[in-house]
């Protein structure tokens, strides 16, 4: 076994423990859920048992977390991941006259979702309904814009904050001229 398996299989019990506890699991409930058995569990989170990939695969599905993040080293506290704008993704072919960069990571998407949109003037984008109960939270960098959610129409402009169901149709359009916003979808 290498020195990078070592140091993941010595982090691995504190790292389920830490998840279960996040979510405020005793060991039965996680046992309960995941169908693996609580002294397993408490074997596990000590240390003095290696779980096979099958009753890890369960433990991670019954915690909601990440099997490959549970078991990747874990030096995220220490580093700044840094995305130049040439690397930020963006998308020219939804609405009318806007450019959309996605700021937020590709696992976030239909979770937490941030975008910077640009408008040129007269420009739109029209969105279907997202899921029930998603929102989205706009704030104007620069110019104003018309906002739509349903039947409800405001004019939000420059340093001005808009929060509006995003689970009917909506609409955000460029006012007078070109216009600029951050906008945070919550799913």
């Amino acid at each position: 076994m290498t020195e990078n398996s070592n140091t993941i299989l010595a982090a691995l019990p504190a790292r389920l423990k830490s998840a279960r506890k996040s979510q405020g699991l005793s060991l039965d409930a996680i046992s309960n859920l995941s169908g693996v058995s609580r002294s397993m569990v408490s074997q596990i989170e000590r240390g003095e048992s290696s779980p096979t990939i099958a009753t890890l695969w369960n433990l991670t599905r019954a915690l909601n977390v990440d099997f490959a993040g549970l078991l990747e080293q874990s030096d995220k506290g220490d580093s700044i991941d840094v995305l130049t704008a040439d690397e930020v993704p963006t998308i020219d072919n939804m609405g009318q006259g806007c450019c959309i960069s996605i700021l937020s990571p590709p696992e976030e998407a239909g979770g937490h979702e941030v975008y910077d949109i640009k408008f040129a003037e007269q420009g739109s984008l029209k969105s279907q309904p997202h899921a029930s109960g998603a929102v989205e939270h706009l704030t104007v960098l620069k110019g104003g814009v018309r906002v739509t959610s349903g039947t409800a129409k405001v004019e939000v402009h420059e340093g001005d904050t808009a929060r509006y169901s995003a689970d009917v149709p909506h609409e955000i359009a460029a006012l007078d001229g070109v216009a600029r916003v951050f906008l945070i979808v919550k799913s």
